[in-house]
């Protein structure tokens, strides 16, 4: 299945027990995860909009608006007034698993 903007376009919640190597892995939002007292969660929308959804007060997800841009397969560029810029490397995206590297934006 080639990239596109569809297959990343969704809100992907954090599945930190299978992080691996530095390598952060999401499972799409209805994922039949193990009990977690929350999970942080990014979402990237068509439109360009990217929203953080950090672990807030009562374990409820808190709601960071910002911007996206670049292709499906990575690098991803990502802006919010609370993290900044940050860029996303996209080790493997799958309609059910998307795994990324974080690093700050250069420059």
């Amino acid at each position: 299945m080639p990239d596109t903007p569809d297959r990343l376009s969704r809100r992907w919640l954090h599945s930190f027990e299978e992080d691996h190597e530095g390598v952060q892995v999401y499972r799409p939002s209805g994922h039949p995860f193990p009990p977690a007292r929350g999970r942080d969660g990014i979402e990237f929308r068509p439109d360009g909009t990217f929203i953080d959804l950090p672990i807030g007060r009562g374990d409820a997800n808190e709601a960071r608006p910002g911007r996206w841009h670049g292709e499906p397969q990575g690098p991803v560029h990502v802006h919010t007034e609370a993290a900044g810029r940050r860029v996303m490397d996209v080790v493997r995206l799958e309609p059910d698993r998307l795994e990324v590297r974080w690093r700050e934006e250069a420059g």
